[in-house]
């Protein structure tokens, strides 16, 4: 009896093991249990997240470059400009790799032209400037938005599949026979949707970090301008 009682136990013990094994997917079969639709959608989507996790990177490590400021870079300025000394100032421009500096030695080149001539020019540099850190955001943002209608392009073709296996099997309609097209059109959507919402927060994200740097680049720029005007 107690052999037997073992037996069955042991027995149990491996169906239970075999359901696990069964329900348990690798990351892989995950991608590829959707067919060859679904292992495309998949791959695409792969690629789009990655992108943008190379914009996030890549735009963050800029972005954050040009934020940073030397509180003295600016107080030589004024010191340059009350002194007269044009060279030493735009020297210190170019020798300062940041978007202020770049701007403020625009206005220094034409330190001897009207304020008018004078704003013109930085405000040219500072849409240049603006240009730059906001290189590739648009990439991130049509990553955002197509994300999760690829997702959705799954979901069809995951369902076309299922139909498909049901008008082909007639009468004799099982769930295994609908499996490859479920799990194209359920996987696809979860990954088009966590796709698009890493790269809506990513771009929100750093579209609010250019806007305070644009902020300093503003009131810096205009400092300077004041300084100029009342040093006249």
């Amino acid at each position: 009896m107690n052999t037997l009682l073992l037996q069955t136990l042991l027995a149990n013990d491996t169906i239970n093991q075999i359901v696990v094994e069964e329900k348990t997917l690798s990351i892989m079969q995950l991608i590829t249990s959707g067919g060859t639709g679904g292992t495309i959608i998949m791959v695409a989507l792969g690629i789009l997240s990655v992108f943008a996790v190379y914009i996030l990177f890549e735009r963050y490590a800029a972005i954050n470059k040009a934020s940073k400021e030397d509180d003295n870079f600016f107080k030589s300025i004024k010191n340059f400009v009350e002194q007269k000394d044009i060279s030493a100032a735009k020297t210190l421009c170019q020798n300062t790799d940041n978007p202020i500096a770049r701007m403020i030695e625009k206005g220094v080149d034409r330190i001897d032209k009207p304020m008018t001539d004078i704003s013109a020019s930085i405000e040219n540099q500072g849409k240049l400037e603006i240009y730059k850190m906001e290189n590739n955001l648009a990439n991130l943002a049509t990553i955002a938005g197509a994300a999760p209608m690829i997702g959705f392009l799954g979901t069809v073709i995951g369902m076309i599949v299922a139909f498909h296996e049901m008008a082909s099997a007639g009468g004799n309609i099982d769930v295994e026979m609908l499996s490859k097209g479920i799990y194209t059109a359920m996987v696809t959507t979860v990954a088009g949707l966590v796709v698009g919402i890493i790269a809506y927060i990513a771009y929100n994200y750093l579209v609010t970090r250019v806007e305070k740097v644009i902020f300093q680049m503003e009131a810096r720029t205009t400092e300077f301008l004041d300084h100029i005007h009342h040093s006249e």
